[in-house]
């Protein structure tokens, strides 16, 4: 079976779950040919549903959370899902064809919700965006923003100028040691750094191993390579370089937002630890950046509608001081603090996040704030506890034991 009669199988077998729904929409502004964009609904259906924008560009929605929709429900929401354009199930034109590059815009994915929600016959709903899926939400803000009630920005996304940010909290955290939980790594890291070892990659699985397993397991894993023993870190650099998984995360066709409207892949400073050079070696494809859709910092103070930003401490892929700013720049916003939260509460904090998101759909969103440290201590999802339990047990083992002289050889070289 070829790849396509696989992907049309798989398409076929997504559009007959509950829910389920496509809408024609134009291919591009320009263009009088259209397309099929899909939208799932799961829930009892009320005035206001829940709208949840994942991160990206690139994850899928259909496929990808089908767990959390019935979750969600289960818990009495109401929850609209849209398969963002250019990925999984509105990946193709009407001759299988993949959507061409003119296809693929911001503005024309913010339209899509609008659209979606006409279909659905949603005057308004509460707005939940995850990364890059609160700079859509945001996007949602400035075209229409009669159609939003409330808005949960979960791990914010501000703009292009992030990268400055983001630069400047890894350096404090990681190479200066500023906070007490990473003062004693601190030396290790700039050890490694001058050793050429913390290259590439090693921004993200930095991020990662901090933002998830805490300090005491980045410094684990900074002792193991200090000792020469890279195994796991080669590991979790495969891990962290995850490439196109159909209906679940596909960004080759949405790279073009990335690079050319948000500048995931800004030019390199030339210090240590650059998230825009993990970026511009993970794309399959480098456009140049051209223009950023909104100026969002100018747009936000007109957003009149209540706004939870939610921001872990942990997180260095949208550090905390980003959405400080978001929350200065909204007139009705709070900041709902999770110390010992990485990024994205809706992927990795899921039981947070949908407690977070029915607050708000209630319209109990003032009430979260005295609830701060009791969503903090909730759980992540117990497939992801147990990726990172066997994570910290593998780099015990490996810490434990000597490394096989050709495994070692083959680590060394990869």
């Amino acid at each position: 079976m070829t790849m396509t009669e696989k992907r049309r199988r798989a398409q076929e077998k997504l559009a007959k779950l509950p829910g389920v729904r496509p809408i024609r929409r134009p291919i591009s502004p320009d263009s009088a040919e259209e397309f099929d964009l899909y939208y799932v609904r799961a829930g009892r259906k009320s005035a206001h549903p829940l709208v949840i924008i994942p991160g990206g560009p690139g994850v899928a929605s259909v496929q990808m959370y089908t767990g959390l929709r019935r979750r969600a429900a289960a818990a009495g929401l109401d929850v609209i899902m849209i398969e963002h354009r250019g990925v999984g199930m509105s990946r193709h034109d009407d001759s299988g064809a993949d959507l061409p590059p003119e296809a693929i815009t911001v503005n024309q994915v913010v339209d899509d919700i609008a659209a979606v929600l006409d279909d659905a016959q949603v005057d308004s709903a509460v707005i939940y965006g995850a990364s890059y899926g609160t700079y859509i939400t945001s996007g949602l803000g400035v075209r229409h923003p009669s159609r939003i009630r409330a808005m949960v920005l979960d791990s914010p996304l501000l703009s292009r100028h992030d990268i400055v940010i983001v630069r400047r909290a890894i350096r404090r955290l990681l190479l200066k040691g500023d906070s007490g939980e990473t003062a004693a790594l601190a030396p290790k890291m700039r050890k490694l750094v001058h050793s050429g070892v913390m290259t590439g990659a090693a921004t993200q699985v930095v991020a990662t191993v901090y933002g998830y397993g805490g300090a005491d397991l980045l410094e684990r894993q900074l002792d193991l390579l200090l000792e020469g023993r890279k195994l796991m870190w080669w590991a979790l650099s495969r891990f962290a370089m995850l490439s196109n998984l159909p209906y679940r995360y596909e960004e080759d066709l949405v790279s073009r937002i990335a690079f050319r409207e948000l500048d995931y892949a800004a030019e390199p400073d030339g210090l240590p630890l650059d998230p825009a050079v993990v970026e511009r070696e993970a794309r399959t494809e480098t456009i140049s950046f051209e223009d950023e859709p909104y100026d969002l910092a100018a747009e936000m103070p007109h957003f009149g509608w209540p706004t939870v930003v939610v921001s872990g401490g942990r997180d260095l892929i949208t550090p905390p001081a980003v959405a400080e700013r978001v929350v200065s720049l909204l007139p009705n916003a709070m900041l709902l603090k999770l110390p010992n939260m990485a990024h994205s509460a809706l992927d990795f904090r899921e039981p947070a996040a949908l407690a977070i998101a029915r607050a708000v759909w209630r319209g109990e969103l003032h009430s979260l704030a005295a609830r701060a440290a009791e969503l903090d201590t909730l759980p992540a999802r117990p497939e992801l506890r147990l990726l990172w339990k066997a994570i910290g047990v593998a780099a015990a083992v490996e810490g434990a034991l000597p490394v096989p002289a050709l495994l070692r050889r083959r680590v060394s070289s990869a």
